[in-house]
């Protein structure tokens, strides 16, 4: 029983080395990967999450999980762990949050942002009915979940969206979009019928993704879709339309008592 304590002893330590080992060469291959797969976003670590075969990617003081062996799908979100109902991810987040410098942030991930300060012109500008209300998206159009989400905001009723298109899944696509002849109707026939006849792949001209791409970083933008509504909150990945159409009803009504008192003011001034 003792000789099997102590050949047992330099095993263990061999395989639990080995182990750190191919889990530190895993992590490396998937950052690895990650950078060379989608060259416009900033992976800042991997790291190996509490589930199995699942790794915590890092982008700055963003997170998503990301399968080793499907790392085409990102979620974005928090791990908790129900059997002790604690959050795993929310006290990394706050520590990467707060070692974040001010500088590199616009608004804080977590804050509403001003809605005022967004360049509308390097957005793609769609109108529904009166587009008395506003929405404004980070989107691209190799994103498959943007793709899926498109169709629920053309059922939006009079909704001005505007569309900020981003390399996140490569560059070639959304190049193709903006140098066509008429962009918003290729990223409509892109979105909502699939249809990439009309564009030209070697299309090149000066487009506004390099600015898209800064503007992303300052917001916190590291997944797409990403929608800001008119109070400046905002909803990351799919949402159903009625989802949407909620929190577009919620910004208009928390934004109107400021509207109400700016009207007010403007009455009384001589």
């Amino acid at each position: 029983m003792k000789n099997r304590c102590v050949l047992a002893g330099p095993v263990l330590a061999l395989a639990l080395q080995s182990a750190l080992a191919n889990t530190s060469a895993d992590e490396a291959r998937l950052l690895a990967t990650l950078k060379r797969t989608y060259p416009a976003t900033t992976f800042t670590s991997v790291a190996a999450s509490e589930v199995p075969g699942i790794y915590e990617v890092w982008m700055g003081p963003n997170v998503a999980f990301v399968s080793a062996k499907n790392p085409r799908y990102f979620i974005m979100g928090r791990l908790l762990d129900a059997k002790t109902a604690t959050d795993i991810t929310g006290p990394k987040l706050a520590r990467a949050q707060s070692a974040r410098p001010a500088s590199e942030t616009m608004e804080g991930a977590d804050k509403p942002i001003d809605i005022g300060r967004l360049p509308l012109q390097d957005a793609l500008k769609v109108v529904h009915g009166t587009g008395a209300r506003t929405l404004y998206a980070f989107s691209d159009p190799a994103c498959s979940f943007c793709r899926r989400l498109e169709p629920e905001l053309a059922k939006l009723q009079d909704v001005t969206v505007y569309t900020f298109l981003l390399p996140f899944q490569g560059r070639q696509l959304p190049q193709a979009v903006l140098c066509s002849p008429d962009p918003v109707k290729s990223w409509q026939a892109v979105m909502l019928n699939a249809d990439t006849t009309g564009l030209n792949s070697q299309a090149e001209c000066a487009t506004p993704l390099e600015r898209n791409l800064r503007l992303a970083r300052q917001l916190g933008v590291n997944g797409t879709p990403t929608i800001f509504y008119a109070d400046g909150t905002r909803t990351t990945g799919y949402v159903p339309g009625a989802e949407v159409e909620r929190r577009i009803a919620a910004a208009a009504a928390s934004r109107a008592p400021v509207a109400n008192a700016q009207a007010i003011t403007q009455e009384k001034a001589p």
